[in-house]
């Protein structure tokens, strides 16, 4: 079977002498579609998986184990145990005050800002980045500055009559890497060369390194009755409650629909991210994704 397939993630040995020549062979990458044909028999029902992989983020399924689900309860609990509450609480409510931006043509924002990181394929974050990871709730981790803004708007969607569970936060670099390898690995054995199946992997699972879960910033979530991550999830009340309501607390649906020749990433109506308040208000109020407004307000 003749792959053609484009991806915006193709290879060059040239550009990165950092694979093995032992793996990838001159000879191999010399073949003809005959020959890849002749000499290689493709599981068609694998490669029919991977070509339906459209959202490269999600963490195989984790989010059905109810182990890593975390609810407003499960976040109660859990801050109620740290003795540290009440000094986050005071830092953090000036930052989610909800003040309006009093001229917004004159606002511009640091691209040093740790809010504001820009994290996609094309911009990895720093192998050097670090940040004071916190507990959300038993093994469930972030950045241990957005969660007291999660809190609130976990509090606020109650409020509310909607019903808010946690999943896929927090992934360190092992986990990615696992992830990301078990996909090559995957592909190599339905017969695809190693430098197929990682451009393939690389659409169906996030590349180390250019995932917002890794830097701790992006929760994926999930409500009762509803546990898909799928495009139906926008149609939930809590779906539509967060896209109206997400930004006050500084969180931003990062792959919306209609931006996905920019995001590169198709619609994800599951997946925040924490950039706080005042650059989470000029992007709902501009319809704008992150990329958008990094070309816009970031100096």
């Amino acid at each position: 079977m003749s792959l053609n397939i484009s991806f915006e993630s193709d290879i060059s040995l040239e550009e990165d002498s950092s694979y093995d020549s032992s793996v990838i062979s001159q000879e191999e990458i010399a073949e003809s579609d005959a020959e890849l044909a002749q000499q290689r028999n493709l599981d068609t029902q694998v490669l029919d998986e991977a070509l339906d992989a459209i959202n490269p983020d999600v963490s195989e399924a984790d989010h059905l184990n109810t182990d890593n689900q975390v609810s407003l309860d499960d976040m109660l609990e859990a801050v109620a145990e740290n003795e540290n509450t009440t000094e986050n609480e005071e830092t953090l409510e000036i930052e989610n005050s909800n003040v309006p931006l009093a001229d917004e043509a004159k606002v511009t924002f640091s691209r040093d800002d740790w809010k504001i990181m820009l994290v996609n394929k094309q911009h990895p974050f720093p192998e050097d980045y670090s940040f004071p990871l916190g507990t959300i709730s038993g093994s469930m981790r972030c950045d241990e500055r957005i969660i007291q803004p999660l809190l609130d708007m976990m509090k606020a969607a109650r409020q509310d009559g909607v019903s808010l569970i946690i999943c896929s936060p927090y992934r360190d670099r092992d986990r990615q890497t696992m992830l990301f390898n078990n996909k090559i690995d995957r592909y190599m054995e339905a017969g695809m060369s190693y430098m197929d199946a990682y451009n393939l992997a690389s659409q169906a699972v996030t590349v180390p390194g250019s995932s917002e879960h890794q830097v701790g910033l992006a929760i994926d979530i999930i409500t009762d009755g509803y546990s898909s991550l799928d495009e139906g999830f926008g149609n939930t009340a809590a779906g539509k409650w967060l896209k109206e309501n997400s930004y006050k607390y500084g969180f931003i649906l990062r792959y919306p629909a209609g931006k996905e020749e920019i995001t590169s990433i198709e619609f994800e109506p599951w997946h925040f991210r924490y950039v706080g308040v005042d650059a989470a208000t000029i992007m709902a109020q501009n319809d704008m994704c992150l990329e958008e407004f990094w070309n816009t307000y970031v100096e």
